[in-house]
């Protein structure tokens, strides 16, 4: 579906990615695991738009393109809810830029705060409801520009645990039931291995792909999987050998 060649991007004469490379495959659900400041953000801002990449070429079911803005919907940590807007009127936000018809739109929003568990809330301001249930209203808000690829950048790490481990089943809806592509960014290594197809373990800036896993266990997954172990003792053991290290 996606194809991202030799992506740049510098700050202040300073890589943060150079000729980055990844290759999304519709249907799969794609995580990149990196440390903080590492340029996962970036890469993201730069695939959407939202910055301008110094290199490199956006291909998308094999036809060029400058950025994913018309391909993909795009899920931040913050649910970036408008505070003077009800749960319903944020969710409906793409229909209304979109100039789609209302009705409709609306009807579609109410089966997902149904679906999603936020039915009875659609009445409520952002700031009378907690912050599981603002994500779950920034997910079908998500889900209401019915784009085929959804960018989620860390979207359950405010959350506590146990919000957290409840949010996760709903983002493995996105594919399994909603039927969308997704590349998401985490720093939870479990989190990873709990939702993911493919992991993209990345280094420091300036980022690369350190080292690529394709999980074949079927989902949901339980951290008793002797296969989903293995990888997280790699992933360890990496790190406690410092093979993935700061450069220089």
């Amino acid at each position: 579906m996606l194809q991202v060649s030799c992506a740049t991007k510098y700050f202040m004469d300073q890589p943060v990615f150079s000729g980055f490379d990844l290759t999304v495959a519709q249907g799969r659900f794609h995580v990149l695991v990196g440390p903080s400041g590492c340029g996962k953000s970036t890469l993201f801002d730069g695939l959407t738009g939202v910055v301008d990449l110094d290199k490199g070429s956006l291909f998308w079911n094999h036809e060029s393109i400058s950025n994913l803005n018309h391909h993909a919907a795009y899920m931040q940590q913050k649910d970036m809810l408008l505070p003077w807007f009800s749960l319903l009127d944020n969710a409906l936000l793409p229909a209304k830029i979109g100039g789609q018809n209302m009705k409709a739109a609306e009807n579609q929003a109410r089966r997902l705060f149904d679906r999603l568990g936020l039915k009875g809330y659609e009445s409520h301001m952002s700031n009378q409801v907690s912050g599981g249930m603002r994500q779950r209203c920034a997910l079908v808000r998500t889900l209401m520009f019915n784009r085929d690829l959804i960018l989620l950048d860390e979207p359950l790490s405010a959350l506590d645990t146990i919000t957290r481990r409840g949010l996760q089943s709903l983002l493995l809806l996105l594919q399994t039931e909603f039927k969308k592509t997704i590349l998401m960014i985490t720093h939870d290594i479990e989190e990873a291995l709990l939702l993911a197809d493919e992991i993209y373990l990345l280094t420091p800036m300036p980022m690369t792909i350190f080292r690529h896993f394709v999980l074949e266990s079927p989902k949901p997954r339980k951290f008793n999987d002797p296969a989903l172990l293995e990888i997280k003792a790699d992933v360890l053991d990496m790190l406690e050998k410092d093979l993935i290290h700061e450069p220089g």
